[in-house]
């Protein structure tokens, strides 16, 4: 008989001191510490995470694209994957992957904020780390990411949004999976796509009071989807907007950034997860198979911040979670603002389909391959275990998700 702990949101599991700095108090997802676990799973899952971090580099075709192959492999391992599941994965999305080049120079102490956003630096910056790993840290790589991604004036912590938020999620994983070779990658990809997004964080005079009526993220992105302001503003969607929108309509973005104020933290950001899940899902209408590749990083970056949230220090949370609302602003309107209809989500369709029914088709359907169909999903399942789902509105999604996907729209 399951204990009653298990029908429990973990959220509820736990007593918060609420005499505590305002923050966000979540308790930490189960690690897969896969170093040291002698079966030949985990051992699996090790050694490809390892042959990946040897033979691929994190940023390839022209620099432009991520390296995903830790995600999915993280995702699936998660998931229930079997060790020939893994080696599949490994096989299909290696193919497209490419080898380190070397970099112009060298990165040492001095400098090493002065190639900050350059791409080509790629190899230099996760040699950096990993040497520091090796002299500095007695290979604790949590010592690595203290110092570099939460420490000095303007630290990486910031930034974890450039490049469509996949510094955020590689450094999940590295949590999630406990392994040091994805965490510098992910201190690599934080270095590299560092960008001008930083100053929205670092800089305290952009927030502010908005003149916006305080609200939840699902509420915001109605309001942002009805306003006229932002008409016309680019004639195709994708990511090559949000430079040019933050030039042209800062205003208005910081307008519906600081209208979501964290009142009350845990719950705000548990409603922050559900509109995370609403972009995605309820963007699409019935029949059209329309699941948008750039909107999906608005779940997977919130899934992200769920995941690290427990073990970032007290004091950067609450700005963890604003930094991914400034991504989720910035990224739904850059795909034109699609319209979200919770009706599209209706548990009613669930017809007794279950967890184990979506985490199949995620290991064994015809997307099983697809490192954001993959991570999707799980990011589904967490935030139902997270927060409850009594009545199956994650499921829903989930069910309706795996289901209903074709593959992705990109415009």
């Amino acid at each position: 008989m399951a204990s009653i702990l298990s029908y429990v949101p973990v959220v509820n599991r736990f007593v918060s001191n609420t005499n505590r700095t305002r923050t966000i108090d979540i308790p930490p997802v189960e690690i897969h510490n896969v170093e040291t676990v002698p079966e030949k799973r985990p051992r699996t899952l090790k050694h490809l995470l390892r042959a990946n971090h040897v033979n691929h580099c994190i940023l390839y075709h022209g620099l432009e694209f991520h390296n995903h192959l830790p995600h999915i492999l993280g995702s699936a391992y998660i998931l229930g994957a079997n060790t020939q599941q893994l080696h599949k994965i490994y096989d299909v999305e290696a193919e497209e992957l490419e080898p380190w080049e070397p970099s112009p120079a060298e990165i040492v102490d001095d400098d090493w904020r002065d190639f900050l956003g350059d791409a080509r630096y790629q190899r230099a910056y996760v040699d950096f780390f990993e040497d520091a790993l090796a002299w500095k840290h007695n290979y604790q790589w949590k010592g690595v990411v203290e110092e570099y991604i939460y420490g000095g004036k303007e630290p990486l912590l910031n930034c974890l949004i450039g490049g469509l938020g996949h510094p955020l999620i590689h450094l999940a994983y590295a949590y999630e999976v406990d392994n040091r070779e994805v965490a510098m990658e992910a201190l690599g990809m934080a270095a590299t796509q560092y960008n001008f997004l930083h100053k929205y964080i670092d800089d305290s005079s952009y927030t502010k009071p908005s003149a916006l009526k305080s609200s939840q993220p699902l509420e915001l992105f109605h309001k942002l989807a009805s306003d006229k302001r932002l008409d016309g503003l680019f004639k195709e969607s994708g990511p090559d907007n949000i430079q040019p929108l933050f030039q042209k309509h800062e205003d208005i973005v910081m307008e519906y950034w600081n209208a979501w104020i964290l009142d009350d933290p845990v719950k705000d950001f548990e409603l922050s997860q559900e509109a995370a899940v609403a972009v995605l899902v309820a963007t699409v209408p019935p029949g059209t198979h329309s699941y948008n590749f750039f909107t999906c990083h608005i779940l997977t970056t919130s899934h992200a911040v769920r995941i690290l949230l427990p073990f970032v220090p007290p004091e950067f949370r609450i700005s963890l979670a604003r930094q991914w609302w400034l991504f989720a602003i910035a990224v739904y309107i850059a795909e034109l603002r699609p319209k979200i209809d919770p009706d599209y989500i209706k548990p009613g369709d669930v017809a007794g389909k279950q967890w184990n029914y979506v985490e199949d088709k995620a290991l064994n359907g015809a997307h099983a391959v697809d490192a954001h169909y993959v991570k999707a999903i799980r990011a589904i399942k967490e935030a139902a275990r997270t927060w409850g789902d009594v009545h199956e509105r994650y499921l829903a999604a989930a069910v309706r998700f795996a289901d209903d996907f074709e593959g992705w729209t990109f415009s």
